[in-house]
């Protein structure tokens, strides 16, 4: 089976968040089950040394409008996984995947240069364009407007996993003209119309084979309004074709044993170099030197969807706690300085670090005693496991793919592997983080629990295998 899958950002060429490393880390394990799986996405501004090794495929030419617009076709094979890039350096030659004024204009230009390029790629016809979130959705149904009499594309089935349905691609109608669409043809309920305006990922959703999510929990609660943001009636109707896969980590990227960009790599027979990890974290951070002191950690988007409004109402209450308490990430300017001030107040327990670094992120992971996770919704989360990986033990809301990697530890059967709680409010949240801080108190207890999360396992091997299944599936169906 032939699979191209088609992503706005793929580690190492591009990571904004989770939809990177997945990327990355699924196409990997459908390779090795012996999936022909290839990845094509924007060719972004890369390093010299990086665009010295791509090679230029093709030159074609698509349409903004009734403008004609330059395309090219580049080629790289990295880690045995062949990579295609889309480039137009007027698109996408800028420091960031997303944030500009003209995204929309952007990525239906990415999205009809895919559907072209599918004609130029080397010995290769895929079965299935398997797309992910707003920036690749109308590649779905353009296929069949724009190439529905075209028998070369007429056998290509299409899956769209949706990984954060809070961004849609939401325009005014109005961008219509840019895809050459009629608007009293397309601007339609069945189409892509979202109230008085457009959501490309609506249009992908109700026109793919198959719709996917990032976690069995989130494809129920998608059926729900308060999570699915409008587009609860689509799901209820696609709700046979939905389908929910849990995310998996890549355990090469996440693994303490080997893991350069820690203090001190340490296993599950080493665990007592964790609180070397510790030691280094609290004289780096200028937090107080004490490995009895609970250190908990966040590292997040700061954002009112990762529970950062929660944390801020429960703040003063929570650091009436003997704890430490270090928040990594960025995002929503006013929690930012809250965070700042915060540090301020609670100087050598408290640390703002309002930057976002793979390498000081993986350094709290392994230092941290706690990982909190409060959650509004969460697709699936990938925070939550690779703080296990690293022996940090979770205290998450129980939704979405939280909910399906996080189990209430029980101290009597030594079953489960975190903390949670059920409510979004602050009573809730303190009664899970006291629950974790009275088994921190037991150190033989705690030590098992941290075996626990060590021992679990979140790969990618599962979750590819139900991925297999899906696109043999669709395979199968088309050759009736």
């Amino acid at each position: 089976m032939k699979i191209l899958f088609v992503t706005a950002e793929a580690y190492p060429f591009m990571k904004t968040g989770g939809l990177g490393d997945v990327a990355y880390s699924l196409p990997k394990s459908l390779k090795n089950l012996d999936v022909d799986i290839r990845i094509i996405m924007p060719k972004y501004k890369f390093e010299k040394k990086v665009r010295r090794r791509m090679k230029k495929i093709a030159s074609f030419k698509t349409y903004i409008g009734w403008t004609t617009v330059d395309c090219s076709l580049w080629s790289l094979n990295f880690e045995g996984i062949q990579y295609y890039f889309i480039d137009n350096p007027y698109y996408f030659y800028r420091e960031n995947a997303y944030g500009y004024y003209d995204d929309g204009e952007r990525f239906i230009y990415f999205s009809k240069a895919v559907l072209e390029a599918i004609k130029y790629l080397e010995n290769f016809y895929p079965d299935i364009i398997h797309c992910n979130d707003w920036h690749t959705a109308l590649a779905v149904p353009l296929k069949d407007v724009y190439y529905g009499d075209n028998e070369f594309y007429s056998n290509i089935k299409t899956v769209f996993s949706i990984h954060n349905i809070l961004y849609q691609g939401i325009y005014s109608p109005d961008i219509l003209w840019m895809l050459g669409l009629d608007k009293e043809k397309y601007f339609k309920e069945d189409c892509l119309k979202y109230y008085d305006s457009v959501s490309f990922m609506k249009w992908g959703v109700l026109s793919s084979d198959v719709v996917t999510t990032v976690s069995k929990s989130y494809a129920q609660e998608l059926t729900k309004e308060y999570v699915s943001y409008g587009l609860s009636s689509v799901f209820i109707n696609k709700k046979d074709k939905l389908k929910g896969i849990l995310n998996g980590l890549d355990y090469d990227m996440f693994n303490p044993e080997t893991d350069k960009e820690i203090f001190k790599n340490f296993n599950i027979n080493t665990i007592q170099y964790k609180l070397d990890n510790k030691r280094d974290l609290q004289k780096q951070l200028s937090l107080n030197e004490d490995l009895n002191i609970p250190l908990i950690s966040m590292i997040t988007r700061l954002t009112d969807q990762k529970g950062i409004d929660l944390l801020e109402a429960a703040m003063y209450q929570l650091m009436e706690r003997d704890i430490q308490l270090v928040v990594n990430g960025v995002g929503n300017k006013n929690y930012e300085i809250m965070l700042k001030h915060m540090e301020e107040k609670y100087k050598g327990r408290f640390k703002a670090l309002i930057e976002f670094k793979p390498e000081l992120s993986k350094k709290v992971y392994a230092s941290s005693d706690m990982f909190l996770m409060p959650s509004k919704f969460e697709p699936c989360g990938l925070g939550q496991m690779i703080a296990m990986r690293y022996g940090t033990v979770p205290i998450v809301r129980s939704t979405g793919g939280l909910k399906d990697t996080i189990q209430e530890f029980n101290k009597y059967s030594i079953e489960g592997n975190g903390f949670t709680f059920q409510g979004y409010s602050v009573e809730d949240l303190l009664t899970a983080i006291d629950n974790s801080l009275k088994i921190f108190k037991d150190k033989d207890l705690w030590l098992k629990l941290i075996e626990l999360d060590m021992q679990a396992d979140n790969t990618w091997n599962k979750s590819a295998k139900e991925y297999k299944k899906l696109y043999f599936k669709l395979i199968k169906n088309k050759s009736k």
